[in-house]
C-alpha cells in the first residue's frame, strides 16, 4: 500500500478531526527518555559476556547493574520498573553467574501464569544455548510429562513453576527434591503486584512453608522480586517473604515518546447518559491504525468481546491485509497457537492482536506501535502494563483508553490527574488470616513435624497446633506434632479462596470430555454460580446450568451472550466488636468484626455497555453466614428532611457509587469488597453503609477502606457531580434508584458522610 501513513501523520490527522477531538477528554504526552547505562560488571563470567554480546548487549541499564551488585552481596531485592525495561536480566544475570561459578547452586522461579513461565524459559534457554553453557533450565507445571519430572527434580539448575504447583506438588513431596532444597540459593517472584488479597495471603504462607523446608535442608535463599508500579512494592515484598529487602526503582531503560489519550465515546441517550459502545469505538479506532499497517494491540475485557472485535476487524481490513494478519489471543488457545501468534507479532507478520489481559503480563511480543484498551482494566497497574505493550524501548507510540459507561471507567476518564499524578494503589495481604493460616499449618505439618518452639506466622502457633490435635488432625508426641490423617491436605486447599468448603465448577460443554475448570468459596457462589448465572473463566463465558448446593458442584456450559448477571443479596449485618472508631456530631465511622447473614434473592441480566436491565429471575438457595471484618459509616438518626423512602433510595445510590470507587483505592477486584446500605443498622439504629471483606476472617481490605474513607467519599461525590446525566444513571448512582431526585439525594447524603473528615479517634 503506497499511501500508508506514519503514526505521526495519523496523529496530526486525528487532531484535525472534530468528531474525534470532541471525544478526547485528555491528551497526555510522555516525552522520550534516553537510556541510563553502566559498564558490564568486570566479574561477569566470560560465557555470560559472550551470550550478552550475541544479543547486542554491551552495557547494562542502571537498574540491572544495581540488581546484579546487590544480589552478588546476597541481598534480597524488589525491582520496580515499567514493562519492557529489561527486568528479566535483574535476576537472570546474577543467577546464571552464580551457577556458572558453582554448578551446585539452584534457583526456583515462580511466575503467576504458565504462558509467562514458558516465555521466560525460552529466554533463559536462548542465553544458555547461544554460549553453550552447561546449565539446565526446566519448567515444572501440570503440563510437564511424567517421564522428565525426575530429571527436573534431580538436574534442574533453574526450576520454573507457579504458586499452585509449588503448593500442591513440590513442597508436599520435598523428599523427592532434596538436590533442589539443599542447594537452593535464589527464589525469583515475578509480577509481585499480582499477589494481593486472598491469593497473596495464601502465597505468603506457601513462602513460609518453602523457607521452613529450606531451613530443614540447610539452605537460606536470596529472594529476587519484580513488580509493576504500585504504591508499596517494598512493603508487599517484605510481607510476602518475611525477608528484609532492598528497593530498586531507578529505571535506566530508554523509552520513546508515548501519546496517552483518554477517549470517552459520544452520548447517545442524554437523560440516561448512555454512551456509544466502547467496543464499536475501539473497532473504528483500531481499523484506522491497522489499515496503515501500524502494529496494534487491542485489549478487551472478556473472550466474547475479543471474538466480536476480532471478527469486526478481520472483516474491515481483509482486502488490505492478509486473512491471518489480525489474530485473537486469550485463555483457551492451545500453547502452539499462542507461540505462533507471539512469533508473528515479533517478526511483523501479524499487524494486529485482540487480547484479554492474557498478554498484559510480560510475555515477549516485540515492539508494537499502538495499544487500544476497550474499557478500564480495573486498576492503574494493569493500565500501565497494557500501555507498556506499545512503544517498547524506542519510537513513538500511541495508547488510547476507550471508556465504557461503567462508573469506574467514567471516574477514571474524567480524572486524568488522579491517574497520571499519583499511584494510589496499595497491594494488601493478610497472611495471618486465621482460616488461611490454619490451612497452611496443616500443609506444613504434613511436610515436616512441628517443634514446640517453632513459630509459623504472627499468631500463637502452639495454640493452633493444640487445636488441630483436639480435632484429631495432628498427633502430639513429646514436644513435636505430627500429621496423622490419611488425606493429603494441599489437594483440598485452593490458593484462590479463603473458604474450606468450595464449590467445584464443572464444564460440560463437551459431554465426551467433562472437566473441572475451577472452584469458588460458598459465599461467592451464591451470587456468581446460581442457576442461569453467567460465569467468566479466563475470559470465556459460561452459563450455570445447575448449582448442586448439597454436593457443592456447579455445572456450566460455554455460551456467547452480550450480557452479564448480577445477583441481589438480602444481607443482615451484626456488629460483633468495634476495634476502631472516630466520630463527629452527625457522623460515626468504625471498623471491626461483623457477622453477615446473606441470602441471594433475585438476579438481573445486564447488557454490556449500556448496562440496561434485560431480564431477571429468582434464586433458590439457603441462607449463608460469614464472619468477617467490616468498615462502616453511620449518619444521625434524624433525617426527616429527606423522607424515609427517598432516604432508602439515596442510600442505595450512595452504596452503588462507593462500590465502584472503594476497590480502586484498595487495589482489589470489585467482587472482593461488598458495600451494603442499611436504613437502620441493628447496632445503632442509624442509616449506615457497610463495607465488608467477602472472605471469612477478612484480608485487610475493609481496614484500608476505614483509613481512607474521607478520600473515597470525596471521589464518589466528584464522580456523581461530574456525570452528565440529569437525575441519575448507570454511570453514577445505578439503575435501582428510580425517583427524579435520586442524583441530588445521593449528593446530599455524600456531603453529610464527608463530614467524617473532621472526626477525632475515640477508639483504636
Amino acid at each position: 500500500m503506497n499511501n500508508r501513513k506514519s503514526l505521526q501523520t495519523i496523529l496530526e490527522d486525528l487532531k484535525l478531526q472534530e468528531s474525534f477531538r470532541e471525544n478526547i477528554v485528555h491528551w497526555h504526552t510522555i516525552e522520550a527518555k534516553p537510556a541510563k547505562t553502566d559498564a558490564l560488571p568486570f566479574v561477569l563470567h566470560p560465557k555470560l559476556v559472550e551470550a550478552l554480546e550475541k544479543k547486542g548487549i554491551d552495557k547494562l541499564y542502571t537498574h540491572q547493574k544495581e540488581a546484579f551488585e546487590l544480589v552478588q552481596k546476597n541481598k534480597s531485592i524488589v525491582a520496580v520498573t515499567p514493562t519492557a525495561s529489561g527486568k528479566t536480566l535483574c535476576y537472570n544475570l546474577p543467577i546464571i553467574q552464580s551457577i556458572l561459578t558453582n554448578p551446585n547452586n539452584r534457583a526456583l522461579y515462580i511466575f503467576p501464569t504458565k504462558a509467562l513461565a514458558q516465555d521466560q524459559k525460552s529466554e533463559i534457554n536462548e542465553m544458555i544455548q547461544s554460549s553453550e553453557m552447561s546449565l539446565n533450565s526446566y519448567t515444572y507445571d501440570g503440563d510437564t510429562p511424567a517421564n522428565i519430572r525426575q530429571k527436573v527434580r534431580k538436574a534442574g539448575h533453574i526450576v520454573i513453576t507457579n504458586p499452585d504447583m509449588l503448593h500442591s506438588a513440590i513442597l508436599p513431596h520435598h523428599t523427592k527434591w532434596v538436590s533442589l532444597f539443599e542447594n537452593l540459593k535464589y527464589v525469583v517472584i515475578d509480577e509481585l503486584h499480582i499477589y494481593r488479597g486472598v491469593f497473596g495471603s495464601h502465597v505468603a504462607n506457601v513462602i513460609r512453608r518453602l523457607k521452613r523446608i529450606c531451613q530443614y535442608y540447610g539452605s537460606n535463599p536470596v529472594f529476587i522480586c519484580t513488580s509493576a508500579t504500585i504504591a508499596n512494592p517494598l512493603e508487599l515484598a517484605e510481607n510476602l517473604t518475611e525477608v528484609s529487602m532492598e528497593l530498586i526503582d531507578n529505571n535506566g531503560a530508554p523509552s520513546g515518546t508515548k501519546h496517552f489519550l483518554f477517549y470517552n465515546p459520544p452520548i447517545v441517550n442524554k437523560p440516561l447518559n448512555i454512551r456509544r459502545s466502547a467496543t464499536l469505538e475501539a473497532r473504528s479506532l483500531a481499523a484506522n491504525l491497522l489499515k496503515n499497517k501500524l502494529q496494534t494491540i487491542i485489549f478487551a475485557r472478556s473472550r466474547v468481546r475479543v471474538e466480536i472485535l476480532l471478527s469486526y476487524l478481520q472483516e474491515l481490513v481483509k482486502n488490505q491485509l492478509g486473512p491471518k494478519s489480525i489474530r485473537g489471543y486469550r485463555g483457551g488457545y492451545l500453547p502452539t497457537e499462542r507461540r505462533e501468534i507471539e512469533k508473528g507479532l515479533r517478526n511483523g507478520e501479524i499487524y494486529g492482536v485482540v487480547s484479554t489481559n492474557a498478554l498484559e503480563l510480560g510475555v515477549d511480543i516485540g515492539q508494537l506501535q499502538a495499544c487500544i484498551m476497550t474499557g478500564y482494566p480495573g486498576n492503574i497497574a494493569s493500565v500501565w502494563q497494557q500501555a507498556g505493550r506499545a512503544g517498547r524501548r524506542h519510537g513513538e507510540s500511541l495508547v488510547i483508553l476507550v471508556a465504557s459507561s461503567n462508573p469506574l471507567d467514567q471516574y477514571i476518564i474524567q480524572h486524568p490527574d488522579y491517574f497520571f499524578k499519583k499511584s494510589p494503589e496499595t497491594a494488601r495481604i493478610n497472611p495471618d488470616n486465621l482460616i488461611i493460616l490454619v490451612d497452611h499449618i496443616k500443609c506444613a505439618a504434613f511436610e515436616l513435624p512441628f517443634k514446640q518452639e517453632e513459630q509459623f506466622g504472627g499468631l500463637d502457633t502452639v495454640e493452633i497446633l493444640e487445636y488441630l490435635t483436639e480435632e484429631r488432625v495432628l498427633f502430639q508426641n513429646g514436644d513435636k506434632w505430627y500429621w496423622m490423617n490419611d488425606s493429603f491436605p494441599a489437594h483440598n486447599i485452593s490458593l484462590r479462596s479463603a473458604s474450606q468448603e468450595n464449590v467445584i465448577i464443572i464444564d460440560q460443554t463437551n459431554i465426551a470430555a467433562v472437566k473441572v475448570i475451577g472452584e469458588m468459596d460458598r459465599f461467592s457462589a451464591m451470587t456468581l454460580l446460581h442457576d442461569e448465572a453467567i460465569y467468566l473463566h479466563q475470559g470465556n463465558q459460561f452459563q450455570v446450568e445447575k448449582l448442586d448446593w448439597e454436593e457443592k458442584k456447579a455445572f456450566v456450559r460455554e455460551v456467547d451472550v452480550d450480557y452479564f448477571t448480577d445477583a441481589n443479596l438480602a444481607v443482615q449485618l451484626k456488629v460483633l466488636e468495634v476495634d476502631k472508631q472516630r466520630c463527629v456530631e452527625n457522623v460515626e465511622m468504625a471498623y471491626g468484626d461483623v457477622t453477615v447473614q446473606a441470602m441471594a434473592t433475585i438476579f438481573k441480566k445486564i447488557k454490556f455497555e449500556t448496562h440496561e436491565n434485560i431480564g431477571s429471575g429468582p434464586i433458590h438457595l439457603p441462607e449463608e453466614e460469614l464472619h468477617t471484618s467490616s468498615a462502616w459509616i453511620s449518619l444521625e438518626k434524624d433525617l426527616k428532611r429527606i423522607g424515609q423512602e427517598r432516604l432508602e433510595q439515596g442510600l442505595i445510590g450512595v452504596a452503588h457509587t462507593l462500590k465502584h470507587i472503594a476497590p480502586l483505592h484498595v487495589m482489589c477486584d470489585p467482587q472482593d469488597v461488598h458495600v451494603v446500605p442499611q436504613l437502620k443498622a441493628s447496632h445503632n439504629e442509624k442509616p449506615t453503609i457497610f463495607f465488608y471483606d467477602r472472605y471469612p476472617g477478612g484480608v485487610g481490605l475493609s481496614e484500608r477502606i476505614y483509613t481512607g474513607l474521607e478520600n473515597i467519599i470525596l471521589q464518589a461525590s466528584k464522580m456523581v457531580e461530574q456525570c452528565q446525566c440529569e437525575t441519575g444513571c448507570p454511570s453514577c448512582i445505578g439503575t435501582d434508584v428510580v425517583n427524579n431526585e435520586g442524583k441530588s439525594d445521593v449528593l446530599k447524603l455524600l456531603a453529610l458522610f464527608s463530614e467524617v473528615g473532621n472526626c477525632h479517634d475515640i477508639k483504636g
